[in-house]
């Protein structure tokens, strides 16, 4: 069958190939721009966009202007007018959607031909906006002569300097075309994932709707804004970082309204929640979502999004917990494990009994390193196991074991977990249930659901879409936001009795001292 009809990837590979000769096309047409020309393309990209859309959005500024002008317009005409904005509002995007697929050729090669000038000068001269005197007020990579701005081909990113030498190959413009598309773009180390972004990002903020672009890390997120940043400054377009400012300040606010912004997916996923928490527009941090680009996006939509975000406050109890209630949940899960990492140490000892004179088989070793390997992700601080790491072979065993399945972004790790209750990140001191773990600790309970968070986002979205009045609306979203506080303290309390249980060590880590526990 592969080979008449050919595999997904073939397939996708085909139907993408078109697209990159036109931007390869259109990248031959713009050599003889000047600099200036180079940039108006942006300026006449976003004029297409604005002239498909004025009729949508001048109908949506009447309606809402109606609205404002009269506070004590009727619910059910105030409804009518919000229905007609949403249908307008949907008509409209699908209209840009048109217009970026359209110009998608010529805009990836703009930013193409971007890249290649600054490879290939070391200073790239234009008529100076406004916009680069704002950034050479800033920064060292742009100056102003007269009514020049210079632009140089190195700047600082993350505290070093970089000097640009990246032009985008055809896999780039694949990756590229896939991520606008919204699929996901699987590319190996040393493919250019951060130059690939660049394209579609550039694309979608032509709309001047906002792109955002989620990283995993603070580090990553202000490095790539101030390493990639400079290729869609050139073009008049504003990039921002929310992770430099802090919550809900206006700093932060005006991130968003940057054209791209940079950030970690906890921090989005913060203001997302304290935005839907907001009791009027003009404490709202986020501007409607239109285009965003994750990063890592098997670790921050799988991995990461099993950890909930919790918003502390001020709680009645205080410091108190529902320790004693899952202290007997927790001691019946540990002891779960401690019998199971056992059992896993005498097979591990088994298998590799030959393993220092070397007479161990290959299949041995490697149901032996499983097995080790297991053991320290499950009880890492287990006296019996340390004991054996120090045998010859055994600790080395382990460390190729565990980089063996950690290579991919870990994508076969989860074949080690699936046999443990819980998981112990020992390097990040962080734990996390397994479905083997999450169904002994529940079983005695009728709710499936009681360890689970519960989807916050698309909860709120379905009760806004729902045609229940306002006042069941709000009652609605009190209850989720009620059971999301009840469950991520519950979740809390778990976590910080497992941890007390598997990772710290009284007299250790910790002492008694007059009844209260202080930390080491």
């Amino acid at each position: 069958m592969k080979k008449v009809f050919g595999d997904k990837a073939q397939r996708d590979l085909k139907e993408v190939a078109p697209l990159v000769e036109r931007v390869n096309a259109e990248f031959a047409k713009l050599n003889g721009l000047s600099n200036d020309e180079l940039r108006a393309r942006t300026a006449a990209f976003k004029e297409r966009i604005r002239e498909q859309v004025k009729d949508e959005e001048d109908r949506i500024a009447v309606l809402r202007q109606e609205i404002e002008d009269d506070p004590r317009m009727d619910i059910h005409e105030r409804e009518q007018r919000y229905e007609e904005i949403d249908k307008l509002e949907s008509r409209a995007v699908k209209e840009i959607e048109e217009v970026l697929a359209d110009i998608l050729p010529e805009a990836f090669a703009v930013v193409k031909e971007t890249a290649r000038r600054f490879k290939e000068n070391k200073e790239v001269r234009v008529t100076a906006t406004e916009l680069d005197r704002e950034i050479a007020a800033q920064r060292q990579h742009v100056r102003i002569e007269g009514d020049q701005a210079i632009w140089n081909n190195s700047w600082d990113a993350a505290g070093a300097e970089i000097v640009w030498d990246m032009v985008h190959y055809d896999v780039q413009l694949i990756g590229g075309v896939a991520l606008h598309k919204g699929k996901i773009a699987e590319m190996s180390t040393g493919e250019g994932k951060t130059l690939v972004s660049t394209l579609p990002v550039y694309l979608n903020a032509l709309a001047g709707r906002g792109v955002h672009v989620v990283t995993v890390n603070d580090y990553l997120a202000k490095r790539d804004a101030e390493w990639m940043g400079p290729i869609h400054e050139f073009h008049g377009l504003r990039v921002d970082c929310i992770d430099r400012h802090q919550p809900n300040s206006p700093e932060r606010r005006k991130a968003y309204l940057a054209d791209i912004t940079y950030g970690t997916n906890n921090e989005f996923g913060f203001d997302y929640l304290r935005d839907n928490m907001a009791h009027a527009p003009t404490a709202l941090v986020q501007r409607k979502h239109h285009y965003a680009i994750v990063d890592e996006v098997d670790s921050v939509l799988i991995d990461d999004a099993r950890t909930p975000l919790i918003i502390s406050g001020p709680t009645p109890k205080g410091e108190v917990h529902q320790f004693d209630e899952y202290k007997p949940r927790v001691e019946r899960l540990y002891t779960a494990q401690r019998k199971l990492v056992t059992q896993l140490l005498t097979e591990a000892k088994n298998k590799l009994k030959g393993l220092e004179d070397g007479s161990a088989s290959k299949e041995d070793i490697e149901q032996g390193g499983m097995a080790v390997l297991r053991c320290h992700r499950g009880l890492p601080k287990n006296s019996a196991l340390i004991k054996y790491l120090s045998e010859p072979g055994v600790k080395a065993l382990l460390q190729k074991t565990e980089a063996h399945y950690l290579q991919d972004q870990g994508k076969e790790m989860p074949k080690v977990d699936q046999e443990l209750y819980f998981v112990i990140e020992e390097k990040h001191n962080q734990i996390e249930l397994t479905e083997k773990g999450l169904d002994l600790i529940s079983g005695d309970v009728n709710d499936a659901q009681f360890f689970i968070m519960p989807d916050v986002g698309g909860t709120i979205a379905e009760i806004e879409k729902s045609e229940a009045s306002l006042e069941e609306k709000a009652r609605r979203k009190d209850e989720l936001l009620r059971e999301f506080g009840i469950k991520s303290e519950r979740i809390h309390t778990v976590n910080q009795l497992i941890r007390a249980y598997a990772l710290f060590e009284k007299d250790v880590e910790y002492v008694v001292m007059d009844s209260k526990v202080k930390i080491v």
